[in-house]
């Protein structure tokens, strides 16, 4: 009889239940997700209806954007000390509520506000997710396929989020694509009581440290506050430089700091783990230049063709299908050949894609002339996007896993931050000297197309930075990091091995 055969009920039983565990986790990347592009769409009817003009209107994303990106750390470093199932509900219930307020605002400073809170909810809810995942898979096969399919819901909802916002704003109005992640969150919350296992006692020495807390979140907060107005205010405006000055002197501070702390918010030496390090570097290049791809893209469609809200996203469906495609095969990927291969050759082919959709821009070009090279690199991006957090997450103790997904999505953020303000720099060349009309048109298409390129040019370099990565040692027990494998369960659920659970999703 065949080993499958013999595989009692019992254990048939208890794969079936660590599969909807990870399906939690995953769902609730799609919810950070789609909340990233959710009300780009929705943008004009929430100005017109609130009143925000043409500068503070931009707050709306950018709110979302600096909370997120200046409390990962934290969050992250929670997880770690407070618990990742107390996170992650922490996470789900501050997106719900915030939401909630979002969807019933009448004015634009509560708008505002309650986007700064999803964003602080996303702060702890990613690094939640991500630990969850690393902590319940040991490093091999069985966390590659956790992290495809945590990945793919993540490229997926980047696509998901454009689309659903454009169906709900156009048949129920802009408050439905917030009071739409009140039922999502709510019911992630609560099935995380059942699914997940309840958070272990923390070691009694260790302690919150404070100092760091305040000063990289205020650090990390202006930073990002500095690349997102700097684009709009002007890099030389007095508020920009305060903020640059600001967070530059936080930051230091906060590496003062952990040099002489005893339990750091960050440990430093965790950037001697060379896998780690060059994660970080990765990922922020990835969000520079693959990330931002998705902006240009949405202008040449609404602007050059004069497509609506619904219509380009409709046009996004194809690539969400190949980004979710690459995502489950990233992992798949990575068992055959290796973390660092699957990587290299991704960018390469990624860059290849990036070069031809460059190419095919133009004003009287037609969807089918641009979607075989749109569709071809959504492939290599999800690829990538799974295997440089199975990379970075290599030799991490389990007890540092939420501040090193913090990590890496902290560069995430400020790598976005940057390459959109670089990017668009070099797409906005020309614009301004063209007349109204085709000559417009021709000027805005030219930019898309050099600033596209540009982005080749970067998926290059980060191919370089990518050959870094060492090859993880190999393991004859995937559950390496996580003892007997069943954190990710509750006790009511866990009654074999998760990390076998793993290996026959």
């Amino acid at each position: 009889m065949s080993a499958r055969a013999e595989v009692s009920p019992d254990r048939l039983l208890h794969r079936r239940r660590s599969g909807f565990a990870l399906a939690l986790l995953a769902f609730a990347q799609l919810i950070i997700s789609i909340d990233y592009n959710i009300v780009y769409v929705a943008l004009p009817h929430i100005g017109s209806s609130l009143g925000f003009s043409a500068h503070t209107l931009q707050w709306v994303i950018s709110a979302y954007a600096v909370a997120f990106g200046g409390f990962l750390l934290l969050g992250g470093r929670a997880c770690d000390l407070l618990g990742r199932r107390r996170m992650f509900v922490t996470g789900l219930v501050l997106y719900a509520v915030s939401s909630l307020a979002g969807g019933v605002a009448n004015d634009a400073t509560t708008l505002i506000l309650a986007r700064a809170v999803q964003g602080l909810g996303g702060a702890f809810l990613f690094p939640a997710t991500l630990a969850l995942v690393n902590t319940s898979f040991g490093n091999g096969p069985a966390r590659y396929r956790a992290l495809s399919v945590w990945a793919a819901a993540g490229a997926s909802g980047m696509v998901i989020g454009s689309l659903l916002g454009g169906v709900l704003t156009q048949a129920f109005g802009w408050h439905a694509v917030f009071l739409v992640n009140v039922v999502l969150a709510g019911a992630a919350a609560l099935l995380a009581f059942p699914l997940i296992a309840p958070d272990r006692v923390t070691e009694g020495n260790r302690s919150f440290d404070i100092p760091g807390a305040l000063s990289v979140t205020g650090g990390a907060t202006l930073l990002v506050l500095t690349l997102v107005e700097g684009p709009v205010a002007g890099w030389n405006s007095g508020g920009v430089l305060a903020s640059a000055i600001g967070g530059i002197v936080l930051l230091a501070v906060f590496l003062l700091v952990e040099s002489r702390s005893r339990d750091a918010l960050m440990p430093l030496r965790m950037f001697g783990n060379r896998n780690l390090a060059t994660g970080v570097v990765v990922a922020s290049l990835f969000m520079a230049t693959f990330g931002t791809l998705l902006y240009f893209i949405t202008v040449y469609f609404q602007d050059v063709h004069g497509y609506s809200a619904l219509r380009t996203g409709m046009a996004y469906l194809p690539p969400m299908v190949g980004g979710f495609a690459g995502s489950m095969l990233g992992g798949r990927l990575a068992t055959r050949f290796g973390v660092r291969p699957t990587l290299i050759v991704s960018l390469a082919v990624g860059a290849v894609a990036v070069v031809l959709l460059g190419i095919s821009l133009s004003p009287d070009a037609s969807y089918l002339a641009v979607a075989p090279s749109f569709v071809l690199l959504s492939i290599p991006q999800g690829v990538v996007y799974t295997t440089v957090f199975a990379a970075s997450a290599t030799d991490v103790a389990p007890t540092e896993q939420g501040v090193a997904g913090a990590m890496v999505s902290t560069g995430q953020q400020i790598g976005y931050a940057m390459g959109l303000a670089a990017l668009v720099a070099v797409a906005n060349i020309g614009v301004g000297d063209a007349s109204a009309g085709s000559a417009l048109e021709l000027a805005v298409n030219d930019g898309l197309r050099h600033a596209v390129f540009v982005c080749a040019a970067g998926i290059l370099l980060t191919l370089l930075v990518a050959i870094n990565f060492t090859t993880p040692k190999p393991q004859a027990d995937d559950s390496s990091w996580s003892g007997n494998g069943e954190e990710l369960l509750s006790p009511a659920v866990s009654t074999g091995n998760a990390t076998n659970s793993a290996q026959n999703l």
